[in-house]
């Protein structure tokens, strides 16, 4: 009997490791949001509140919120890890930093506002300021040699990929990430201020022009068309891509086949998920037994907007009721119907090849930030049908 007690003690100590090993949480090196992402709470601060001490729930009220959400909570954090905000998620109130003032107030000069951005997205995060330095002035080289360069700044393996995407997407935020000669290359950010008010007036007019436009590009890049796949397997595994297809060689076709060529597939390469669009299943155009288990079942579904294809909507509705990891994106082009306007959805600018082909790392390390968003917390996706009636979710027998 003493040998069996002796052997459950010890069983005991090995399997309690484990579990106290699982409840250490491992410090992040940088915050959870993009810096965009962040803004969005000091800038309802500035809007509603004037600047001032405001209660969390009223703030969340007015921005429509759930003020107890995974997704809130870490804004909250987030916005705090930049130094905007001061408070936490279980705070009463949450209150401006002068640095969050100065990021967020119109009354602030373009050059001050983008000196303090920057001092808070990239200067302050030390990960983020590594890679600055590291890269400043020339021209981005590829995810594997900015991994190889954090590890240098002690960043984990497992938060690589998200270090470098946060990077990417707060360096093309703050205007540093510019396509020149050809290439996108990382301005310092002494001439980034320089340019400051002009590049204001110049984001104003392409604004202005977006809202103007109404007709969609011309394809200027023809990838070769995905082959077939096997969809059959795990829905555990599978990204199912909702997109308008269109007959072969048509511009919805070579569009469709770009987007999963050039920046859906190496998006998620770090998720080992297998990419499917209806075309590989059964004919263009119909909405069969298999695209709708797709729908219903696949892991993550990435819907494209683009062209505003009746079929595509109709399948995005479906899958909003299962309340399952979603992600949005468009060409820059197309206006987004009212009712889905108010979401997050992923503008590419396709129009012309010669700066679109430099800008596919960035739109690829946009869609993986949102992706990554979806999968760690489906419910950080908003849609019309989570938003007013939170307990709707669709759900059916398996037969």
């Amino acid at each position: 009997m003493a040998a069996k007690r002796s052997l459950s003690k010890a069983e005991a100590k090995d399997g309690a490791a484990p579990k106290a090993a699982r409840r250490q949480r491992k410090e992040r090196k940088f915050p959870a949001l993009t810096f965009e992402e962040a803004l969005v709470l000091p800038e309802a601060i500035q809007k509603f509140a004037s600047g001032q001490k405001v209660r969390r729930l009223t703030l969340f009220e007015k921005l429509d919120r759930s003020p107890d959400s995974t997704e809130t909570r870490r804004l909250v954090t987030a916005s705090g890890q930049y130094g905007m905000t001061r408070g936490s998620y279980a705070s009463e109130y949450l209150e401006l930093t002068s640095e969050g003032s100065d990021a967020t107030s119109d009354e602030v000069a373009p050059t001050k506002k983008l000196e303090v951005r920057f001092d808070l997205a990239i200067k302050n995060q030390q990960p983020f300021n590594f890679l600055y330095e590291k890269l400043r002035g020339g021209k981005m080289p590829v995810k594997e040699v900015m991994a190889d360069y954090l590890t240098e700044a002690k960043v984990e393996d497992d938060e690589k990929p998200e270090c470098i995407d946060t990077f990417i997407l707060n360096a093309t935020f703050l205007g540093l990430l510019r396509t020149i000669a050809g290439a996108e290359r990382l301005v310092p950010i002494e001439q980034a201020l320089e340019e400051a008010p002009q590049l204001v007036q110049q984001q104003a007019e392409e604004s202005a022009e977006m809202a103007d436009i109404s007709a969609g590009p011309k394809a200027a890049i023809s990838p070769t068309a995905t082959a077939s796949t096997d969809v059959s397997g795990d829905f555990a595994k599978t990204c199912f891509y909702i997109t308008p297809i269109g007959e072969e060689n048509s511009e919805e076709r070579q569009h469709s086949d770009f987007m999963m060529t050039f920046v859906i597939e190496p998006a998620l390469k770090e998720f080992d998920l297998k990419l499917v669009r209806a075309d590989q299943i059964g004919k263009p155009g119909m909405i069969g037994k298999q695209v709708i288990e797709l729908i219903l079942n696949s892991r993550l579904v990435i819907a494209d907007l683009s062209f505003h294809n009746p079929n595509v909507f109709y399948e995005l509705c479906l899958r909003h009721t299962t309340r399952l990891p979603t992600v949005q994106i468009k060409r820059t082009i197309d206006r987004i119907p009212f009712d889905l306007n108010q979401y997050r959805t992923i503008p590419i600018e396709t129009r012309n090849p010669y700066t679109l082909y430099p800008k596919l790392q960035t739109y690829t390390a946009e869609v993986a930030n949102q992706v990554r968003r979806a999968l760690a917390d489906s419910e950080s996706g908003d849609n019309p049908i989570s938003l007013f009636y939170p307990s709707a979710k669709l759900t059916w027998d398996e037969k």
